[in-house]
């Protein structure tokens, strides 16, 4: 989901890579998860969320939707999020005391929380958002490290191709005249990259790119 800012006045005037250090440590956010309430749909899920989510929950997507996760529609592309719930618009999994329940396995929006990523040339870099969490005299660690993913270049090429393989679709769906057409566009490809299952036993990447080289050449 595309953010229209000026990155000079939400973050500390650096860009950074995964082998970078930033201030990032909190003490695991101890007593804290205002970052899980009244985000409203932003926590936009990519294909490799749903895979973790799927494998880690041995659930289905279908069984996502019914409670935890909903879709809504982003710069034209319908994709899914985390469902914010209750009079608090609290994330569904959290528990009662406010941590969360799929730390492990939990998306990757909430994973770079408080960066951001900037994307430049076919590529990203990450920046800190300095206005978005309370916490102060945070600790330096290591991006690679405070993402927590296996494989951080094999998910950072994933991110990056994701990224601008939506652009495209966006571009496409601008030219579209018929609402129908439009529609089908999007739902195929939610079909395509989320409701189709994914088999959790095997490589997520190789399962990703398959379906991304069919859809490009069907």
């Amino acid at each position: 989901m595309k953010r229209d800012i000026d990155i000079n006045e939400v973050s500390d005037g650096k860009l950074y890579t995964a082998n970078d250090m930033a201030r990032l440590g909190c003490n695991g956010c101890a007593g804290c998860s205002d970052c899980c309430s009244g985000m409203g749909n932003t926590i936009v899920l990519d294909p490799y969320d749903v895979y973790c989510l799927m494998k880690g929950l041995k659930m289905t997507f279908d069984e996502l939707l019914a409670d935890k996760v909903e879709i809504n529609m982003f710069d034209g592309v319908i994709l899914p999020n985390l469902k914010m719930a209750g009079t608090s618009e609290t994330c569904g999994f959290l528990d009662q005391n406010g941590r969360c329940t799929i730390h492990t396995i939990r998306p990757g929006i909430c994973r770079l929380f408080p960066l951001g990523r900037i994307y430049e040339d076919g590529s990203f870099r990450y920046f800190l958002q300095i206005h978005e969490c309370k916490k102060q005299k945070r600790s330096k660690e290591k991006i690679s490290k405070w993402i927590g993913v296996p494989e951080i270049k094999k998910y950072e090429k994933f991110i990056c191709d994701w990224h601008y393989f939506l652009l495209d679709i966006e571009d496409e769906i601008k030219q579209m005249q018929d609402k129908d057409k439009i529609c089908r566009t999007g739902l195929n490809l939610l079909a395509a990259f989320y409701r189709r299952p994914y088999d959790t036993e095997q490589d997520f990447y190789t399962q990703f790119y398959g379906r991304l080289n069919k859809v490009w050449n069907g």
